[in-house]
């Protein structure tokens, strides 16, 4: 199975086309305004296309019920507007597939402490733990990640590496990072975009090669000692 992106083009986004074979995570970067968020929304029927389909199948004609089985965004931010609404109870209303329970997604991405808070009194890196094991809890085929590192401290972005490394998980991740570190760690195949083109869509060994990142970034990224660095004028 795969999901597939035939010629998918808008305002933003340019004669798209790709395959995301289940198994095969993507790493999507680029730079703010290249068209990354853009391209999960299609890929995920929030933004409907013809042009995006999964078992020969066009994903938006999908039912509610075979599309959440399918794939499943996690935006950047929490948008919630009941102000009661727990951790706990959130967590309850994410729940679709039956491998984890929810004491077990708490356990995980450590949000156990949380569970009786209010999702609107958490920070947005607690927020953003809280979405990662909601998403356990929905356990689609596919989930998009939508720049899950951004408000994280550094001994929670660990965890996380580690949650998004567990094959054990989810299924296929597809992660929308600026976090050029991270995604060199995870390993996944790059999707770079570029004024909403891709530019390139290959192995993580290719796209972080010394003289290929000196090509894209004109120095201001460089490999050192297997970390991906900014490089400082």
């Amino acid at each position: 199975m795969a999901i597939v992106v035939n010629t998918h083009s808008d305002t933003i986004l340019h004669d798209i086309s790709l395959k995301i074979p289940q198994g095969e995570h993507r790493c999507i970067v680029g730079a703010n305004g290249a068209g990354k968020s853009t391209l999960a929304k299609v890929l995920c029927a929030i933004r409907p296309s013809e042009a995006v389909s999964v078992k020969g199948r066009s994903l938006h004609r999908l039912s509610p019920t075979e599309r959440k089985k399918e794939i499943n965004y996690i935006p950047p931010r929490l948008e919630i507007y009941d102000p009661y609404l727990r951790v706990r109870d959130y967590l309850e209303m994410s729940r679709h597939g039956t491998r984890f329970g929810i004491d077990e997604a708490m356990e995980i991405t450590g949000i156990t402490p949380l569970q009786e808070h209010r999702c609107l009194t958490l920070s947005s890196g607690e927020a953003q733990l809280m979405m990662t094991a909601g998403a356990l809890l929905h356990d689609a085929r596919y989930t998009i990640f939508d720049e899950p590192a951004a408000n994280l401290d550094p001994l929670h972005t660990r965890r996380l590496f580690g949650i998004l490394r567990n094959e054990q998980l989810f299924g296929t991740r597809i992660v929308i990072t600026h976090h050029l570190d991270l995604a060199f760690h995870l390993g996944y195949d790059i999707l770079c975009m570029e004024e909403g083109c891709i530019v390139f869509d290959g192995s993580s060994e290719d796209f972080f090669a010394q003289k290929a990142l000196q090509r894209r970034y004109h120095g201001a990224i460089a490999r050192h000692a297997d970390h991906i660095v900014t490089e400082f004028l």
